[in-house]
């Protein structure tokens, strides 16, 4: 089996100071130096990381690296998501879809199907619009913005294989059947693009919020809307871009102090553009413009983000002032959590060999995904006997 020796383990229950970690497709043992027993069949895996921690889960990302999952073939999401595991220290992740006609939505479900059952990195898929608000589109395409439809998801959930698990809808758009039919099958109802009021809310079966702060009605002394559902609803899990546009850095340290670490859950919302050069993109059926790491439609409003995991990690320990322990737990355990990935989101025996390795200043070293080790701006490595 293969070992990583002499590390620190942060392990998302706790940190070992000088571990190790014995693996396969899935983790064997872990533990402290001072109990390992050599094995004649170990092979280590020799690395510059200095630091271990569970791979990196985002639940909401539209694409990267020239692909997007609305009109990408199940062998260009399958490439997508590979280098975001190698770049970027994604081990699970939700294909987000937008809010386009039912029939493109429908082939976006049998092309992430596809590509799932030969990416075992593909955990789920995150259902962005059609069932948002007008008034907070955001990148959305008006055009296509429907009422919330309970028919509509089956359809979209038996194509994809039952891989549907969160919606992000507007409340004050929905009946009350839809959010049952919801939960019922195992999808999350996440408030997002929605100016639903607080009142209206705490009425609702949301229990997520989607890209926290971001189009969405905000937070007003007098009505606190959704972002104060987001902060102040205990059991609700609320979404953060992280990249430093999407949301000042003060605003995401305001929502660490009322949240906490274990009320937030770190995404990129990236689209096609992230991990390519500056200019000309796509979004939705709609012209992106990148420049300088920000993505805007035509009219100015943002649109995704050029965001990679690994900066988003790095990024909520300076804004929020947290330790690595912290951003573990909003980059990976929180999400396997309220998502039932009980194989993912910590390094314990019998869970999946998935873990991020970074040097001390928290630089992407690699990545090993179902025990193969994938480094950055190099694909697989020799190494993982693929």
């Amino acid at each position: 089996m293969k070992v990583l020796k002499n590390k620190t383990i942060y392990a998302g229950n706790g940190k070992t100071e000088c571990g190790y970690i014995r693996y396969d497709t899935i983790i064997a043992e872990t533990g402290p130096m001072s109990e390992f027993i050599p094995q004649e069949d170990d092979e280590e895996v020799l690395t510059e990381a200095c630091t271990v921690i569970p791979g990196f889960i985002d639940v909401h990302s539209h694409g990267g690296y020239g692909f997007d999952s609305m009109n990408a073939s199940p062998e260009e999401i399958d490439t997508m998501v590979r280098r975001m595991t190698a770049e970027e220290g994604i081990t699970s992740y939700f294909c987000t879809t937008m809010t386009q006609s039912y029939e493109q939505i429908e082939t976006a479900m049998k092309n992430i199907r596809a590509a799932a059952e030969q990416n075992p990195v593909i955990q789920g898929i995150h259902v962005e619009g059609p069932f948002v608000s007008a008034n907070y589109k955001g990148a959305q395409n008006e055009e296509y913005i429907r009422k919330p439809d309970a028919r509509a998801l089956a359809r979209w959930n038996d194509l994809s294989g039952g891989r549907i698990r969160i919606v992000t809808y507007a409340p004050e758009e929905a009946s009350p059947d839809f959010e049952h039919w919801c939960l019922a099958s195992g999808i999350l109802p996440s408030a997002g693009h929605s100016c639903a009021t607080y009142d209206l809310l705490r009425r609702s079966k949301a229990r997520h919020v989607t890209h926290l702060y971001n189009a969405q009605r905000g937070l007003n002394h007098r009505e606190p809307g959704v972002t104060g559902y987001g902060l102040l609803t205990d059991g609700v899990m609320a979404e953060l871009i992280c990249d430093g546009i999407h949301i000042r850095p003060e605003m995401i340290r305001l929502a660490h102090r009322v949240k906490g670490s274990s009320g937030i859950e770190l995404i990129t919302d990236s689209m096609r553009a992230k991990g390519m050069p500056d200019g000309k993109s796509e979004l939705g059926g709609q012209t992106v413009y990148v420049k300088d790491g920000t993505a805007r439609l035509e009219d100015g409003t943002i649109a995704g983000s050029v965001l990679r995991y690994i900066q988003a990690f790095r990024n909520i320990m300076q804004f929020a002032g947290v330790g690595i322990e912290d951003a573990v737990q909003m980059s990976s355990v929180n999400q396997a959590r309220e998502f039932g990935l009980t194989q993912k989101g910590a390094i314990a025996a019998g869970r999946d060999a998935d873990f991020v390795l970074l040097d001390d200043a928290c630089t992407l070293k690699g990545t090993v995904s179902m025990g193969t080790l994938f480094l950055p701006s190099s694909g697989i490595s020799p190494a993982a006997g693929k």
